[in-house]
Parts: C-alpha cells; sequence; structure tokens
C-alpha cells in the first residue's frame, strides 16, 4: 500500500488531498453535479463523493472513469504539483518583487496588467 503522505524535496505532500481539492475543482468548473459527472464516468455517486473527500483511493481504472465524467484526458486529474495554496504563491511573488529594481518592477506591472485586463 502506498502512503497517503511522501515527503520530497523537504515538503510534506498529501497526494489523496491534493487529487480530492483537483477532482472537486474540475468538476465544479464543468459545472457538473457529483451524480452526473458519476454517470457520465459509469461510477457510483457514493464512491465519486469518498474519493472527493479523501476517502476512497481510486484505482487507475476509476481515475480513467472519472476522466470520462468530466469529460477529460486522466492526466489532468494527475498534475497535482499545480495546486498549491494562493498564499504560498503570494509569497513567494512577494520574495522576488523585493528583489526587483524600479525598471523590472515597471515591466512586471506591465506584463500583469496585460495578462489580468480585458
Amino acid at each position: 500500500m502506498i502512503p497517503a503522505m511522501v515527503v520530497t524535496r523537504g515538503y510534506t505532500v498529501k497526494h489523496r488531498t491534493l487529487f480530492a481539492q483537483r477532482v472537486r475543482k474540475l468538476r465544479k468548473a464543468a459545472k457538473l453535479s457529483l451524480e452526473s459527472a458519476a454517470e457520465r464516468g459509469n461510477i457510483t455517486g457514493n464512491f465519486w463523493g469518498d474519493v472527493e473527500r479523501g476517502n476512497k483511493v481510486p484505482s487507475l481504472d476509476t481515475i480513467v472513469a472519472m476522466a470520462r465524467g468530466l469529460a477529460l484526458p486522466p492526466s489532468v486529474l494527475l498534475l497535482l504539483e499545480r495546486e498549491e495554496d494562493p498564499r504560498d504563491i503570494r509569497k513567494r511573488i512577494d520574495s522576488l518583487l523585493t528583489k526587483c529594481n524600479s525598471q523590472q518592477l515597471e515591466m512586471v506591472h506591465r506584463i500583469i496588467k496585460v495578462l489580468l485586463e480585458p
């Protein structure tokens, strides 16, 4: 049995929790109820809910079925490294910004403006 927590590069990673959060986030982004996503994936709503709560660990076949339920490739469900706490991201950005000179800050501002404004 694979442990739910693994220490990698000094960080404790909770794979089960990250996977559960990712599945729920993708399902809600697709505007699907738990029941309809489960039905589309041909698995039970109870099991899907247990996975989203981190109570069950899905098999590879179930991950593929969940991806089908979300109309996504299975690999998208496994992009766990992209799920970071926004507070941690802000801290890293702040750390980088404190090292910038005024020209660099202006450039960063322009880039962010292009990305965020319509």
